[in-house]
């Protein structure tokens, strides 16, 4: 009667022996695969998709304000904007707001400017709190003359 009981132990030794040596690799495997189904939008930040005037763009005269859109949502706190001319002198009117209705565009306005390159520099707080800086240029046209 005892060699019975030690056979049942032994037989439920071995399987849980088996479920362990299954289950690790298992939840290993598992959980690599959820971080790569996990989903993009959680871990991503605010990125620039369009700005006004556009990035690199040359036009023919200056814009009353600057506008950027992000993908997502950006926080009103820590938001900058500001432009600056090829000399380096910033331009804009320090006064950067953020779109009540579409919290994802923040804009400055801006004095009537000359031709040249103008830079724009930005920096927000994403949804999910990581500052984000960026800049793009564009360039005022001299206008042209009609002969």
């Amino acid at each position: 009667m005892h060699s019975v009981g030690f056979a049942f132990d032994l037989q439920v030794k071995l399987i849980l022996l088996g479920v362990k040596r299954f289950l690790l690799p298992a939840v290993v495997t598992l959980a690599i695969l959820l971080s790569f189904m996990w989903p993009m939008s959680l871990s991503a930040h605010a990125v620039m998709v369009k700005s006004s005037p556009e990035k690199d763009s040359t036009i023919s005269q200056s814009p009353k304000k600057i506008d950027i859109w992000f993908n997502e949502k950006v926080r009103g706190a820590h938001k900058s904007l500001a432009v600056t001319d090829s000399t380096g002198k910033r331009v804009d009117n320090k006064d950067v707001k953020q779109e009540l209705l579409d919290q994802s565009h923040i804009f400055t306005s801006i004095p009537d400017l000359p031709p040249d390159t103008y830079t724009v520099r930005y920096r927000v707080m994403s949804a999910d709190t990581h500052v984000i800086s960026g800049k793009f240029s564009f360039t005022i046209q001299k206008p042209q003359v009609k002969e």
